[in-house]
């Protein structure tokens, strides 16, 4: 702890990229009301910002242009795959689904969800899950690998080695948030360093200061640290600033509860023309160019009040831009996400299709890592109610013709289950059975997994209870 306090550490990962596109991807991953408090501090801290009465999209009201203010694209795309946070998303395991999760989504919510998209086998998953109960709510991994093997050697995984377990820790290092997974700060911030690219100025020095200074630059030994590690005063400092940009604890923004309240950044509504997915223009506030403060601005005034004019319009217009490309993509990805499960929006959770991010991801043209920041604590109020994005990608369970998502079995064991007699409840063979016939064909093993899942008692104590 000593160490974190005097490296000054700050929450929140910054990446090596112009500061406008780290605004427009950190805007990307906001809740809509983690937004509205990023966009009131805006408007606190810069006079050129004003708030509209109504809401919807941003505007750009008419100022005088000068030559710096061609520096904003037509287009500012906040896809990255900066984090690379899946490496295999072919989805073909019977990895559980997350039910609706809330606006403050604990990370082991969060890891499970990527777990269930990873593509892992069911040895890999069984690990995985051991290792994500273990992960602190800081984000780090605080348990010794040989004791997590000894537990999964009695939970059945015979002959589990070391190294196996490893294995499945270093796929589950590349997950968000970045950082994560680390077995103390030396490591996280490796992780987080090994995401940037790598024309990235001085990032050599910044790991190997890293990986063998830490210790002195926690005890500020500025002589030491230049002599080993070839620099002078500036490069230092730059080279401090960087390692200082990371997260220590990236597991920190992770709710340990999750909440009831949210707001729907989207809306499906069905028309005569088909189901329309569109912006919920109540959603967020909407800004402009305060006209008045933008009059006062001369083009070839040097003085210090007009500089300052200057630089607080163009930070004004990059955080309008920023807020209308996040838009832009949320509205693109959820559009396609919808597309992709209509059959949920007419017909409920039994027509859930499966889908996973590199569907969407290819579909858009994106990266996954984006998809996955984008469905993320973002929600859609359709007439079954509010889900975030995220509630509608599932596994897939079978294959082929055959193919159905691990959410439709699971709402139709449930439906099963509600029908059923009370006095002769359905052991999980029979479930099987009857699944069989409407052609879903389970193994008597992933019935009980998922009737556990959903907390749903076993056929016996059901008798009891009836």
């Amino acid at each position: 702890m000593a160490m974190k306090a005097s490296l000054q550490l700050r929450v929140g990962t910054q990446l090596t990229m112009t500061p406008q596109l780290q605004q427009a991807i950190g805007l990307l991953q906001l809740s809509t009301l983690d937004l509205r408090q990023e966009i009131q501090q805006a408007l606190e801290a810069n006079p050129m910002l004003e708030l509209e009465d109504d809401f919807g999209e941003q505007t750009v009201s008419d100022t005088p242009e000068d030559d710096w203010s061609d520096e904003i694209p037509a287009e500012l795309s906040v896809d990255s795959d900066w984090s690379d946070t899946f490496q295999d998303a072919g989805g073909g395991g019977e990895a559980p689904d997350f039910e609706r999760q809330a606006a403050g989504q604990s990370l082991q919510g969060h890891l499970g969800w990527q777990l269930a998209m990873s593509g892992l086998d069911e040895r890999q998953t069984r690990i995985a899950e051991s290792l994500i109960d273990a992960v602190n709510a800081d984000g780090y991994l605080d348990q010794p690998l040989d004791e997590l093997r000894d537990g999964l050697r009695t939970q059945g995984l015979e002959g589990l080695a070391t190294r196996e377990v490893e294995a499945v820790l270093m796929r589950l290092q590349q997950f968000e948030p970045t950082g994560v997974f680390a077995r103390d700060l030396r490591e996280c911030l490796m992780l987080q360093l090994a995401t940037l690219p790598d024309d990235t100025p001085l990032l050599p020095q910044a790991r190997r200061l890293v990986r063998q200074f830490l210790e002195a630059l926690a005890g500020n030994d500025r002589r030491l640290l230049k002599r080993r590690l070839g620099l002078d005063d500036d490069a230092l400092d730059r080279v401090i600033t960087l390692i200082r940009s990371l997260d220590p604890r990236p597991g920190s923004t992770y709710a340990d509860e999750d909440s009831d309240y949210v707001i729907p950044d989207l809306v499906a509504r069905h028309t005569p023309q088909g189901w329309r997915i569109e912006l919920n223009p109540e959603a967020m506030p909407r800004l402009r160019i305060q006209p008045d403060y933008a009059a006062l601005i001369r083009r070839a005034d040097k003085s210090d009040d007009n500089q300052f004019l200057k630089d607080h319009l163009q930070e004004a217009r990059w955080l309008i831009k920023s807020l209308t490309s996040r838009n832009d993509t949320l509205l693109r990805v959820g559009r396609e996400v919808m597309t992709r499960q209509i059959d949920f929006l007419e017909q409920g959770e039994e027509a859930m299709k499966p889908l996973i991010l590199a569907d969407i991801a290819q579909a858009v043209e994106m990266h996954e890592s984006t998809i996955s920041r984008v469905t993320t604590q973002k929600f859609i109020h359709t007439p079954r109610g509010v889900f975030e994005l995220k509630y509608f990608f599932s596994s897939q369970v079978g294959g082929g013709e055959d193919a159905h998502s691990s959410t439709a079995i699971r709402a139709r064991i449930r439906k099963l289950i509600q029908d059923e007699p009370p006095r002769k409840p359905l052991s999980d063979s029979k479930l099987v059975e009857l699944l069989a016939e409407d052609g879903i064909e389970v193994a008597r093993r992933t019935v009980a997994k998922y009737r556990e899942a959903m907390q749903i008692p076993s056929s016996s104590r059901r008798k009891r209870l009836g």
